[in-house]
């Protein structure tokens, strides 16, 4: 009972957060009427300090306003913003082959050419939510077609645009097998098919297979062709201990679904295995990126705290929880909950600051840039609720 009242108040919170401080600075500071889709560079009271349109960020927007429109909170104004995003993106955002521009100006001029793969990632999940929402075929037409292009990039994601020379390894990076499966499972739910499971296991094999050394207890950001990790590299020691809870908990969604016992167990030893891993023993809080060898990073922000890292390990320790049962990730979760609640809400203008340095003080104000939009933190405060609400967590 004491567990009950503890999630549920938790719950209430996450509940409150999401629609009364974030979706409503979104909504006010966000929108583009004048030229269409979305703002995505706002400053910390939300105005507008660069115009460029990020491709991922406005589809993540448009997946995020229809997901928000088909949930117990739904609002109509949700489906016309999510709409609103989709048609400025589809009349704007592909090139003579069909794949998404990495981003757009204002006016939905390209900008950056369409050298990555998650545009397309993200407009297939925004469509298929738009269809989930409204049943419109247009919206399955382009989550499928948008699926098709990530599919066919996968294993040569840059393709054209790629500036490796032959001398630098080769490797196969965690992002795009993760975002495989966690299409494949939106693009199953929300299209009502069963059409892409083959794709969600082959990605979920490649993690756990390729990804994941049992030896060393890690889960690699990028690996070998053959799956082998190469040590000698900050490339191939590359951990990124975000990256790899987010995955976890796709997976462990998808084993829910499926009732996969074994796969559930192995996400569950993976979560805790990073959470002990990525965890600042001195200041608290994840580690954005860290060395598998205790070497220098290569990257300098190595030792900052993210806004979206401590998301995904907030839904990965629910989701944990959910399948084993063990109270040590309620235990994580609680632990990530009082960290990432005394640090990154901002009380007076609303939604969350994006960036803290290793003490857990913020070193940018933003609340949205090139990176950052309407998509991790709403996503986890719905999908945190919903867990703590859910029958399997009491």
């Amino acid at each position: 009972m004491e567990i009950k009242l503890q999630l549920e108040k938790a719950a209430a919170r996450y509940e409150r957060e999401l629609l009364e401080s974030v979706v409503p600075f979104w909504e006010k500071h966000s929108i583009d009427r004048e030229c269409g889709g979305y703002f995505n560079f706002l400053t910390r009271d939300g105005k507008v300090f660069d115009n460029e349109k990020s491709m991922w960020m406005q589809w993540r927007m448009v997946y995020m306003f229809a997901t928000l429109y088909a949930s117990e909170y739904r609002q109509d104004r949700w489906l016309e913003l999510s709409r609103h995003g989709y048609e400025f993106l589809t009349q704007h955002g592909k090139d003579q082959h069909g794949n998404y521009y990495f981003s757009l100006n204002r006016k939905g001029e390209p900008m950056v050419a369409a050298y990555n793969i998650y545009s397309d990632c993200f407009a297939a999940m925004g469509a298929a939510a738009l269809f989930k929402a409204t049943g419109e075929t247009k919206y399955r037409k382009e989550a499928e077609l948008s699926m098709s292009h990530y599919l066919s990039r996968v294993d040569n994601p840059k393709g054209k645009w790629e500036k490796s020379m032959p001398g630098k390894p080769k490797r196969k990076t965690l992002g795009h097998y993760m975002m495989m499966a966690n299409l494949g499972y939106v693009l199953n739910e929300c299209l009502g098919t069963e059409q892409y499971e083959a794709d969600i296991r082959r990605a979920a094999d490649t993690v756990l297979d390729m990804f994941w050394n049992p030896e060393l207890d890690l889960l690699f950001e990028n690996v070998n062709l053959d799956g082998s990790v190469d040590l000698e590299s900050c490339d191939g020691r590359h951990i990124n201990p975000g990256h790899g809870l987010e995955a976890m908990w796709f997976l462990l969604q998808y084993a829910r679904r499926t009732g996969d016992r074994r796969l559930a167990a192995k996400a569950c030893y993976v979560v805790k295995s990073l959470l002990e891993f990525g965890w600042d023993p001195v200041h608290g809080g994840l580690f954005y990126f860290m060395d598998a060898k205790g070497l220098p990073h290569a990257e300098l922000q190595w030792d900052m705290k993210l806004w979206w890292v401590h998301n995904e390990a907030i839904l990965a320790s629910l989701f944990a929880y959910e399948a084993s049962r063990d109270s040590n990730f309620l235990d994580w979760f609680q632990r990530l909950d009082e960290w990432t609640w005394r640090r990154f809400p901002d009380p007076e203008h609303g939604e969350w600051y994006a960036y803290l340095n290793r003490h857990g003080e913020p070193t940018h104000t933003l609340k949205g840039g090139r990176w950052k939009c309407f998509f991790h933190l709403p996503r986890c405060l719905l999908f945190g609720t919903r867990l703590m609400r859910g029958s399997e967590m009491k």
